[in-house]
């Protein structure tokens, strides 16, 4: 079924909400292409239901942008059904593609359960580790004007562990820390794994050299501005 015309049909629908620099069309085929290196190693998956999901799976991201408490995934699920069924896809197909969609978000109470679900799921999430990942994190908190770093009251600059508000150290250690165990296939894990170091040592090194800045610059500060005060009231 999987023809140049009907990929062409559902790549074109794509490209048409693509809005999100950070989950731009780029974003998409690095999923798509590795949902197709996991898929090779995986038995019984249907590859029309796969491709047609990866190609969709971020399609409500706008709506998403625009009211934040939507759920791209659910809004993304029922723009893609909506969309294969009035192109003559069978509603069976249009599920199944909708499920795989609506099961892909890492922030979600549904998971993934057949096997086409599950390698979008891997693909996806191994688009946030590693070096790749670190980009798209601080890119997209960027276009949200989400700071890199919270600073304590006594003036540390926090790891991110404890933090409530957004931030690129809160994101990294509330969900791009601990995904590399949260992979459903082999190969998933794999490809994450071997892209686990460059993200930490990304986080590690951004961390002291702001908090080096912290610690010393307002040491520094604090004696100039001390000894600033200091001359002012002896004269």
């Amino acid at each position: 079924m999987m023809d140049r015309t009907t990929y062409e049909l559902i790549e074109n629908y794509m490209l048409s909400w693509m809005k999100d620099s950070a989950h731009d069309k780029d974003h998409i085929y690095r999923v798509l292409y590795n949902a197709l290196d996991i898929a090779s190693g995986e038995e019984m998956v249907d590859y029309d239901v796969l491709v047609c999901a990866c190609l969709l799976h971020d399609i409500g991201r706008q709506e998403q942008f625009e009211d934040p408490g939507l759920c791209h995934a659910e809004e993304g699920a029922k723009k893609a059904f909506n969309f294969l069924a009035a192109n003559g896809f069978s509603e069976e197909f249009a599920r199944k593609v909708s499920s795989c969609i609506r099961a892909h978000r890492y922030r979600s109470d549904s998971r993934p359960e057949s096997i086409e679900a599950k390698i979008l799921y891997d693909a996806d999430k191994i688009d946030v580790t590693g070096a790749v990942g670190i980009a798209r994190t601080i890119f997209y908190g960027g276009q949200l004007s989400e700071p890199l770093y919270t600073v304590s009251p006594d003036g540390v600059v926090s790891d991110g562990s404890e933090d409530k508000e957004p931030s690129f150290f809160q994101e990294y250690k509330y969900k791009l820390e601990g995904l590399y165990t949260k992979f459903y296939t082999a190969r998933g894990t794999q490809i994450a794994s071997e892209r686990r170091d460059a993200a930490v040592s990304f986080y590690e090194s951004m961390l002291k050299e702001v908090r080096d800045s912290y610690s010393t610059g307002s040491r520094i500060f604090k004696d100039l501005i001390d000894g600033q005060s200091e001359g002012q009231s002896n004269m």
